[in-house]
């Protein structure tokens, strides 16, 4: 073989590894990729546009741009035009969109853009490149509608939403936040968070977004607001920090609830509360006095009368006379009720010895009604600390209120059991219990269900407020038809 022919077989090698490289990397590109010449015919195209337009490769090169691509697109995106301008002017295009539906076929949106083939300041063809950004432009619009979305529910909401860097800056605040401060999103941005607190709260607001800065929780606190003519609001806040998703925080997101009407209706009910209890007692006093009263008014009417006989007259005396004691009984355990002393000189109580004097004192009462005292007393002491006099009328009342419930007789269980520090004393019995609608009731002042005359319905209140007063608490377990536990909790030593 001749020199020149070895010449031009190499020539023609290179070529052909030049075009099959060409064509790999045309393969390559995850864009769909036409090269069309001046007679608006395309010269190259590579595997994704063909697999993208499910067309052949034969029936694609050679072959006009409007025969490959649908018509709809061509007259709505006129890209015969600029490609003809590229041509003319050697200058790319800018990336445009088109959108692209076929009939049966999800609508696809395509970025395209046109560059120039130039060979010696010539521009000898065209290439089209072409994205489907479908996929991107409706998670864009997704991202957009959430967004909108979630703008709209800090704007209508009800609460300050307020948002800050990670150094307490404030990057967003809500209408709400406006109409309650006075200030507007203007003024507060890249102001402290603090600095719109009350002075003695600001400390306690920097501790807590420290603490969430450096991986704390969320927080909730009370930090009153300055507003913009100066006054403090009351403000319940709950603060939360941003995360990345390497789970560092990069801000805070605080919602405050203003407290003033809140604070406002928790007044008017705490005080319809106090005028609730006041009738309530007002009514207990009344109809608790007006029974002696009526007793002593008909006896005083027969004392009156000339005729009346001596054992009558001694009679209605001695009405009068237990008529006064039963009003004055009833006022005072009011006033023990009402006014228990604080200043009580504790002493150190042996519990399991004054029950056992208590036991003795209703012993022969429980005899004569067939109850059968079952006490269960630890060997060793319980010591509290207390006046053994206010505990032994608690435990007194306890058994007296146990035997009035079993009035056909039963069983009266006494246990004591010791835990962390206190000791819990049951009182149980077999009586006739207590309704549902009863037992939230037994310990409110002036409620009984004695019959009119045998109780003043302040026994059981008197013990509530006794047993707080030595810092323990009484609670009442009943079942109706088959008995109560009361339980008295104290403090031991």
């Amino acid at each position: 073989m001749r020199e020149s022919d070895k010449e031009a077989s190499a020539k023609s090698n290179r070529s052909e590894r030049h075009e099959n490289l060409y064509a790999m990397l045309l393969d390559a590109i995850p864009s769909s990729v036409l090269l069309i010449d001046r007679d608006i015919r395309i010269v190259s195209a590579n595997r994704n546009f063909l697999e993208r337009s499910h067309r052949s490769l034969s029936n694609t090169i050679g072959h006009r741009l409007e025969e490959v691509f649908p018509a709809i697109i061509l007259d709505n995106v006129d890209i015969t035009s600029r490609i003809r301008q590229v041509f003319e002017e050697n200058r790319p295009t800018r990336g445009e969109r088109m959108t692209y539906r076929a009939p049966g076929v999800p609508r696809r949106i395509y970025y395209y853009r046109i560059h120039p083939f130039a060979w010696k300041g010539v521009v000898e063809s065209t290439m089209l490149l072409m994205d489907d950004v479908t996929d991107q432009v409706r998670l864009g619009e997704e991202v957009r509608k959430v967004e909108r979305h979630l703008a709209s529910v800090v704007s209508s909401a009800s609460d300050i939403v307020l948002s800050t860097d990670i150094n307490g800056r404030i990057l967003t605040w809500n209408p709400e936040a406006e109409k309650v401060s006075g200030y507007t999103l203007e003024e507060m941005q890249g102001r402290f968070f603090f600095e719109c607190c009350a002075e003695n709260h600001r400390k306690k607001v920097k501790q807590g977004l420290s603490s969430m800065r450096t991986g704390g929780g969320s927080q909730m606190a009370e930090w009153d607001l300055i507003t913009k003519d100066g006054n403090g609001i009351q403000v319940s806040w709950v603060c939360s920090p941003m995360k990345n998703d390497q789970s560092q925080a990069v801000g805070i997101v605080a919602v405050g609830r203003d407290l003033t009407e809140r604070r406002k209706l928790e007044a008017q009910l705490l005080q319809s509360q106090k005028l609730a209890a006041l009738g309530v007692m007002a009514g207990g006093i009344a109809h608790e006095i007006r029974n002696p009263l009526a007793i002593c008014s008909s006896a005083a009417q027969f004392l009156m009368d000339d005729g009346i006989t001596l054992k009558l007259r001694k009679e209605c005396a001695e009405k009068i006379h237990a008529g006064i004691q039963r009003a004055s009984l009833i006022i005072e355990n009011l006033l023990s009720f009402a006014r228990p002393s604080s200043k009580t000189e504790m002493e150190v109580v042996d519990i399991p010895s004054l029950l056992e004097k208590t036991l003795t004192l209703v012993a022969s009462q429980a005899r004569v009604q067939t109850i059968d005292l079952v006490p269960h007393f630890p060997d060793a002491s319980v010591l509290t600390r207390g006046r053994s006099s206010l505990l032994q009328q608690v435990f007194l009342n306890l058994f007296l209120n146990a035997i009035n419930a079993m009035p056909d007789g039963g069983v009266l269980s006494l246990t004591m059991e010791r835990t962390d520090g206190r000791v819990m004393i049951r009182f149980a019995d077999t009586g006739h219990g207590i309704s549902r609608v009863e037992m939230d009731k037994v310990f409110d002042p002036f409620y009984t269900t004695s019959p009119v005359g045998k109780g003043t319905g302040l026994g059981l209140s008197i013990c509530f407020s006794i047993v707080r007063q030595h810092l323990g608490s009484i609670e009442i377990d009943s079942i109706e038809g088959k008995g109560s536990t009361f339980t008295v909790n104290l403090p031991t030593m």
